[in-house]
């Protein structure tokens, strides 16, 4: 370092100083052959910290003084030149003060000394903030999906009511039970039934889908919520044939009529219908959908049941504050109990039951496990950073013995070098923790822009809890990485390595072992990191693989939604369709059309129940219920599904006909193995009064409870006996779609200006779409094994590298005893490829017990998959090797004249 003038002048003037004080002494000091050696090793300890140092000794005597170096400095150097005696007052400190000062002292030298060494301190600034990033990313994700209170007050009282009759088998309640609850029930402060779906807005500008949650009166009350502007509901505007009222979005509000505008009063039109807004929520409330761009609240009305089903209403509900869940759980047993047979035979099922559930168990869904993986998995990614970081410490700290031997014996104690090496290693970490909180807003966006449909991702932020995770990673790290070279550096006997002895040689191979010891952990770590990638991989391939029953070349689909005000019946919406498909089969580039209430892979629309004349269910016992998709006779033809046996409804068919269905093979196997399914009839939906439907088809197997999901067949009723008013419509193409899209837009604006196209994808995007979520989790989990691979890859290159420059004379000895290049390389791979190996073996145990809670997230792949799980160590092996490689052959190129010459 280069000396400023007034440092100069100091030591100018302390020089004198000792001239004037001890002339004889500096005299004889003058010529002493030990002098030379000792002020060399000083000098170089102030080139690396910045402190200038004055050192005279002689016989007995010796004088210390120095200028910013701390109280250790002004010390006898007693062990190293044998002096027994110290000039008192001789020894001076220009800086002195108490531990204030000293700590500002060390941060300022550990400062410099970073900024000394650029390449140490980059890599491990990246490792830290590639660790403390990833992690609070995760973290951010899981607190504000998992842990974050949902946006109601006392949310921990909110639930979701449904009927179940077996672990899996969950539906929604129909209007009978809804009301029969709320008549009955003494668990709850207040409930509501929703009905999610889509509505077209009209009135202004083009007509767009917007996503709207029907909903009883009681809605805001049982969230916990009112509108900022306006109110509510009315208990008696849910009366059927009221005038219709709605609460709308805040951003919907502006958007629609305008900011700053008071929308209470407007009218809204929905579907064809004219609703008066009531209310604007405030900007953070959303739907319970997920919405709050696009969302409405339109009240439903519920008129009193006929019969028992359709189970289409989502019931929610507030336990009251002096019930518990259980309790609430016994009150919807019991009135199941005394509805259920009120409704019998049409509806019988003695093991169903309404059940509440946990509200946020129902908004994450099956989203927990896989962000506890990835939490899982950067946690590893830090730890192997920690790892790596604490060997780039230690090899620091191996270049530093003579420096750290020279303050010891200058007077300098185990705390006070404790204290440097760990004050070291917290400025290393603040500054990789500062970047991290960067790494962690770039991951936050990225996993916003780029993730699938997560709830209540888009909440998710950098708020005070993740940063304070950040802190407390950040300041474990330091203390984790800082604690390797402080206690196995700062312990040992400093002094001897002045004098380069044997101990200082034993002292070398204990560091030497030290590394090797957390090499070989991030190998072991990194397995069971490496092998969920693998698995996770395999299982989305198996999922691209799976014959989705279809041909999606050339398939659009669009939803559209027919406005109850301009089509009031049946009748009128099977008219709309007919001329709509007469019109868009004739479009220029469309080969066929159709229209359906459900779309493969993973939308089955609604799941009906049945019992089949010939086969009846035992009294007492579930019906099976299947995906009941409702089409048009070219749906099939469109989506390239196959005709098996049998035939499809004609086009054109009478609504009074005998109502028919076509069934998948599934289904045909599935209920009259080995028998011919055509021509059997069953009674749907329990309805003892409606006619029973007659199997006239097979066509082949279609999937509908997603790719991954179980297969349990499916029924096709003809749009003509059952009409839909919200469906989707599905058109073939003649080569590349081109501006078909556009024609078909034009063709229903057409018939019906009001009528709006939602949601256009082709079947290639929904196909990617339905496995969108695994193909996420598989590219983090890989992402973060890649980067923990590379680290434990750059830490067996960075041993090996140490080692082969430390052991330079005992290779050069070997290559001048006649060992060839071959030997040289062998034993240098050898070295490193123990740790790997070792490493390896560590950590097949920990992926067998660790890979087990992947299980809920694989798909026609074992957790335990021997052959994934040898694939995996092999590459980790062949990653290991690939490292040893660089050391390996830069120890074959020693000269072994030099290194015997050097040493």
């Amino acid at each position: 370092m280069m000396m400023t003038s007034r440092t100069i002048g100091v030591f100018a003037w302390l020089f004198r100083a000792t001239l004037w004080l001890y002339p004889a002494e500096f005299r004889r000091l003058f010529s002493a052959d030990l002098r030379a050696t000792f002020v060399d090793e000083a000098r170089q300890v102030v080139d690396r910290t910045g402190y200038f140092s004055l050192v005279l000794y002689g016989g007995h005597n010796i004088l210390v003084a120095t200028v910013g170096a701390g109280a250790e400095w002004n010390t006898v150097l007693r062990a190293r030149l044998g002096a027994t005696t110290v000039g008192r007052g001789m020894s001076r400190s220009v800086n002195g003060g108490g531990w204030v000062h000293n700590v500002r002292q060390d941060t300022r030298y550990a400062v410099r000394g970073l900024l000394k060494a650029p390449a140490f301190s980059a890599t491990a600034l990246l490792t830290i903030a590639i660790g403390v990033g990833a992690t609070t990313t995760i973290f951010s994700v899981v607190h504000g999906v998992l842990l974050e209170p949902l946006p109601y007050p006392g949310a921990d009282r909110l639930v979701r009511i449904y009927q179940q009759n077996a672990p899996a088998n969950r539906w929604g309640i129909s209007v009978a039970d809804f009301q029969a609850i709320e008549e009955q029930q003494h668990s709850f402060a207040a409930m509501a039934a929703l009905r999610n779906g889509t509505a077209t807005l009209t009135g202004r500008g083009e007509p767009e889908q917007i996503q709207v949650a029907y909903a009883t009166a009681g809605i805001f009350e049982t969230l916990g919520v009112e509108p900022a502007q306006g109110r509510g509901f009315r208990p008696e505007e849910g009366e059927p044939g009221t005038e219709p009222v709605v609460v709308l979005s805040y951003a919907l509000s502006e958007r629609h009529f305008g900011p700053g505008i008071d929308a209470v009063g407007e009218q809204l039109t929905l579907d064809g219908t004219a609703y008066t807004v009531v209310g604007v929520m405030a900007p953070s409330v959303r739907t319970l959908g997920g919405s709050r761009e696009k969302a409405a609240w339109p009240i439903l009305q519920l008129a009193p049941p006929t019969r028992r089903g359709p189970l289409f209403l989502r019931g929610l509900a507030r336990i009251r504050d002096d019930a518990t869940l259980e309790q609430a759980g016994t009150d919807l047993a019991q009135i199941s109990k005394r509805i259920f047979p009120l409704w019998a035979p049409g509806f019988s099922d003695e093991r169903a039951t309404l059940t509440p559930y946990d509200l946020r168990e129902v908004i994450v869904g099956n989203v927990g496990p896989a962000l506890l993986l990835l939490f899982g998995a950067v946690g590893v990614v830090l730890l192997i950073g920690v790892a790596n970081v604490a060997n780039l410490l230690l090899v620091r700290a191996t270049g530093r013995e003579r420096e750290m031997a020279l303050r010891t014996a200058l007077g300098a104690t185990r705390g006070r070098l404790a204290r440097q090496v760990l004050i070291e290693s917290l400025i290393l970490a603040a500054v990789g923790g500062g970047l991290g909180v960067l790494v962690a807003h770039a991951g936050l966006d990225a996993m916003l822009a780029l993730g699938p449909n997560i709830p209540r991702l888009e909440d998710v932020g950098l708020d005070g809890t993740a940063i304070a995770f950040a802190v407390t990673v950040t300041l474990l790290s330091g203390v984790l990485f800082g604690m390797t070279p402080m206690v196995h550096g700062v312990s040992t006997n400093l002094a001897a390595r002045l004098h380069g002895g044997g101990r200082a040689a034993s002292q070398g191979r204990a560091w030497h072992r030290l590394r090797g010891a957390l090499v070989t952990g991030e190998f072991a770590l990194s397995l069971p990191l490496l092998m969920a990638a693998a698995l996770l991989l395999a299982s989305l391939v198996k999922l691209h693989r799976v014959d989705a029953g279809f041909d999606p070349t050339d398939v659009i689909t669009a939803r559209v939604s027919l406005p109850t005000g301009s089509y009031p019946d049946a009748e009128s919406v099977r008219r709309f369709w007919d001329e709509a498909l007469r019109r868009i089969e004739g479009t220029p580039g469309i080969e066929s059309a159709a229209i359906s209430s459900a779309l493969p892979p993973d939308s089955p629309g609604t799941t009906n129940n049945f019992d089949l004349l010939d086969k009846p269910v035992t009294p007492g016992t579930s019906q099976p219920a299947v995906p009941w998709p409702v089409v048009t006779p070219g749906f099939f033809n469109t989506m390239g599904i196959p005709l098996l046996a049998g035939r499809l409804p004609e086009a054109g068919r009478a609504a009074d006909a005998p109502p028919v269905v076509v069934v998948s093979q599934r289904w045909a196997e599935r209920f009259f193995p080995g028998e011919s399914a055509v021509g059997r009839e069953m009674i749907a939906g329990g309805c003892l009064e409606c006619g029973p439907y007659t199997v006239i088809g097979i066509v082949g197997n279609v999937k509908y409870l997603g790719l991954d999901g179980d297969n349990e067949g499916a029924v096709y009723e003809s749009q003509t006996q059952w009409t839909w008013r919200t469906v989707n419509l599905v058109f073939r193409t003649h080569g590349a779609p081109g501006n078909v899209v556009d024609r078909v837009r034009q063709e229903i604006h057409a018939l019906d200006p009001s009528i709006a196209l939602a949601r256009v994808m082709s079947m290639d995007e929904r196909l990617s779409q339905s496995v969108a979520q695994p193909r996420y989790w598989t590219t983090l989990v890989g992402l973060f094994a890649a980067v923990g691979l590379s680290l434990a890859a750059v830490g067996i290159y960075g041993v090996l590298s140490y080692t082969v420059s430390r052991q330079t004379r005992e290779i050069g000895v070997r290559m001048a005893l006649g060992a060839d290049r071959a030997t040289v390389r062998r034993m240098v791979v050898r070295r490193g490829m123990r740790h790997a190996v070792l490493g390896t073996a560590i950590g097949l145990a920990a992926t067998v017990m660790a890979t087990r809670w992947l299980e809920s997230l694989l798909f026609g792949v074992s957790p335990t998959d021997g052959a994934t799980l040898v694939v995996v160590s092999g590459v980790l092996l062949l990653v290991a090797l690939a490292a040893c490689h660089g050391p390996a052959h830069r120890a074959t190129r020693v000269d072994p004249i030099r290194a015997l010459s050097a040493e």
